[in-house]
């Protein structure tokens, strides 16, 4: 329940336009009976009635006096009804949309980020205000959701590797299993799945955060994409993918750190690996862009492909598109996300595209040239 204060927005307006009127009321009335007599009797002067007895004078004086207060005063009466009138609509009309905003912020400080405001047809500013309001709660919302979804995907992220090492070390324990080295190897490579999860989180916070050290050099594209598909090379003829790669411009280059360069193609590979069945082609191309804006970096697949509600969104931590499709396929979600952040700290752009399910995916880097850096 909201306690409104006594001392509100609409009570002040009202009073400052009732003040107002009461002030323009008065400055009329004195203004009035300080100049209407005095042209009264000028007028009286040019009609050449100044000869009539003072009895007559001071009757005719008495009649103007009274004449002008009772239509003056009616007069003033009955605009300063109109006038407050007239300020408690406009009163209402500028403080009720005030009111809703403060009571729809109070919402959103309560955790309700669902919560719109009307446009309230007041003029720009009014609908400026309201849309930003609007904008900005549609944010948090989305944020707290990505936030919900972030903490419910690491918590079932790390339950896994956690539960299967637990089982293990009770195994150990009741003497079901031998401490051999495939149990070894097994326990390692769990281990092994929270230590690479710890790391991608702490890389994408730290880009996100613009924390990272950034050792650029001058690289060719070419050598950028053989030093990442061959990198890459064993895990795609492990699982029967062809990875091809193509340079239209040899003499391309970019301003850039080697080491991020490899972890930002190699995420884009790993992802197109996960999600292109046996048989299928990654194709991992570089060509410098037109108008001598920088290099243009893709990495294109024929796999299952991305449906086009879930394109503006793939770049978000732990985001998937299919949640139990992707952690069968080992992917953690969150390699885009360091993606995204280690392009943009290159003062990059990547994006995503797709013709929809099962019509591929294509990833494209694009980073300024080298003498824009």
């Amino acid at each position: 329940m909201r306690v409104r204060p006594a001392n509100n927005l609409a009570a002040r307006l009202f009073a400052a336009q009732t003040l107002v009127a009461v002030a323009g009321a008065a400055t009329l009335w004195v203004v009035a009976a300080v100049i209407g007599p005095a042209i009264f009797q000028s007028h009286l002067n040019q009609a050449q009635v100044a000869q009539v007895s003072a009895d007559t004078a001071r009757h005719v004086d008495e009649a103007f006096r009274s004449a002008s207060a009772v239509s003056i005063g009616v007069a003033l009466l009955a605009s300063l009804v109109a006038a407050l009138a007239i300020s408690a609509f406009v009163t209402r009309r500028i403080a009720g949309p005030v009111v809703r905003l403060a009571d729809a912020a109070g919402d959103v400080a309560a955790g309700r980020f669902d919560v719109r405001v009307p446009d309230p047809a007041l003029g720009g500013e009014f609908a400026g205000l309201a849309a930003s309001f609007n904008g900005m709660a549609q944010r948090l919302q989305a944020v707290e959701t990505t936030r919900r979804r972030l903490l419910a995907d690491l918590a079932h992220e790390m339950r896994t590797p956690l539960a299967t090492l637990d089982a293990y070390l009770e195994a150990i324990e009741d003497g079901v299993a031998v401490m051999d080295q495939e149990t070894v190897a097994l326990l390692r490579a769990q281990t092994a799945r929270l230590g690479r999860l710890t790391e991608d989180v702490t890389a994408v916070s730290r880009a996100e955060e613009g924390q990272l050290d950034l050792h650029t050099i001058v690289l060719p594209a070419d050598q950028v994409i053989a030093r990442a598909a061959a990198a890459a090379r064993e895990r795609f003829d492990a699982k029967g993918v062809t990875l091809t790669t193509d340079t239209t411009h040899p003499a391309a280059a970019v301003a850039a750190d080697p080491e991020r360069m490899d972890q930002v193609l190699g995420n884009l590979l790993d992802n197109a690996l996960r999600h292109t069945p046996a048989g299928g082609t990654v194709l991992l191309a570089g060509r410098a862009t037109d108008s001598r804006s920088g290099v243009e970096f893709s990495v294109s697949d024929t796999g299952e492909g991305i449906p086009a509600e879930h394109l503006p969104h793939v770049f978000e931590r732990f985001y998937r598109v299919d949640s139990a499709r992707d952690r069968a396929h080992g992917g953690s979600g969150i390699g885009l996300a360091i993606t995204k952040s280690l392009v943009e700290a290159h003062g990059g752009v990547v994006t995503a595209s797709s013709a929809g399910l099962g019509h591929g995916a294509a990833f494209t880097v694009r980073l300024p040239a080298i003498r824009d850096r």
